[in-house]
């Protein structure tokens, strides 16, 4: 299995980076959204914004380490007879999803960080907190978090709509190229007594002068 992308197909470290971060993104709006509707006394009042916070620096560090991996290999090639319109699309869309991701992690740390305390991040380690003293820090910071997030979901949303189209309308290979990773073709093996030319008759001694 090709670990680069190629021409035509996104190497296993890009597969297996984007069906990481996909199911966590959406995974994390539903908990932020549910998170809404605790009440204080809940048990999960305080365990879904731990689970959240920890959740969330993890999917920038994954983020990061997918921009740099994308900085070093090349994408595959559109597939033939995509529209130059639907080409500039998909990049734009790629390139304000990877923005709001980054929006979307600073205004949640500045949230979590507001009254100086750092973030603990599954007791793996602590995110100081280094930005603080801005007046309602975590009121502002938490009206631009939702709204960011609900941009987000949509766009992915669309993004996968777009993909669905892609493989089931237009029948070509724009989805396959990101599903699975392709195996390296194998070398046909040869045999080194087939390689030699066969004669189709024996050769008789007493033919040759």
């Amino acid at each position: 299995m090709n670990v680069k992308n190629t021409q035509d197909h996104y190497g296993w470290v890009a597969i297996a980076l984007h069906w990481l971060m996909a199911p966590v993104v959406i995974g994390l709006f539903a908990l932020g959204w549910w998170m809404r509707q605790l009440s204080y006394y809940d048990p999960w009042y305080r365990q879904g914004p731990e689970l959240h916070k920890s959740i969330g620096v993890l999917l920038l560090v994954l983020l990061v380490l997918r921009l740099v991996w994308k900085l070093y290999n090349r994408s595959p090639a559109p597939e033939p007879g995509t529209p130059r319109w639907q080409q500039l699309g998909a990049r734009l869309a790629h390139g304000v999803i990877y923005l709001l991701l980054f929006a979307i992690g600073i205004s949640g740390y500045l949230i979590s960080t507001a009254d100086g305390r750092p973030i603990e991040v599954f007791d793996l380690f602590s995110l100081p907190a280094t930005i603080g003293g801005i007046p309602n820090q975590e009121d502002i910071a938490g009206e631009i978090h939702e709204l960011l997030a609900w941009t987000l979901i949509t766009l992915v949303a669309l993004h996968a709509l777009a993909a669905l189209k892609h493989h089931f309308i237009d029948r070509d290979g724009t989805l396959r190229k990101i599903l699975l990773p392709r195996r390296r073709p194998q070398p046909l093996e040869t045999n080194d007594t087939d390689s030699q030319p066969k004669l189709s008759q024996p050769l008789n001694k007493r033919s040759i002068p």
